[in-house]
């Protein structure tokens, strides 16, 4: 079967290195938390905010080990009024057996307030 994993983070500057940690502690997050292996995955789309632009959050991927032959492509996310700010969103699809309701998405930092009801200390105090 074929799911998404949706994730989400935010840094608190627009600086190369800020943006490249976080993506890349967002995908492993997201990794360990659904237990898929890089060569599940279909293809990744990372998308910023209009106020992060020092760095293609993609470039974290080439540091995570099996990921160097992912598709991953990046974006900009559309710039709505009030939005959260300084936010790299990531949609993993992959092959899996698990069911939506078991898939964990994952949102991290301030990102945790797009969807408080996904974030992973909601999930794990739930259980």
């Amino acid at each position: 079967m074929v799911r998404g994993v949706r994730g989400a983070t935010t840094v608190n500057h627009n600086n190369e290195n800020e943006i490249i940690s976080a993506a890349k502690e967002l995908v492993e997050t997201m990794e360990k938390e659904n237990g898929y292996l890089p060569a599940d995955i279909s293809h990744i789309i990372i998308t910023t905010t209009q106020d992060l632009n020092a760095a293609f959050p993609a470039a974290a991927l080439r540091k995570i080990k099996g990921y160097d032959l992912v598709p991953v492509m990046c974006a900009q996310e559309i710039p709505v009024p009030g939005s959260l700010e300084k936010c790299i969103r990531v949609m993993i699809t992959l092959n899996t057996d698990k069911t939506q309701q078991e898939i964990n998405h994952v949102y991290l930092g301030n990102a945790i307030h797009l969807r408080p009801d996904l974030a992973l200390t909601n999930r794990v105090n739930s259980r």
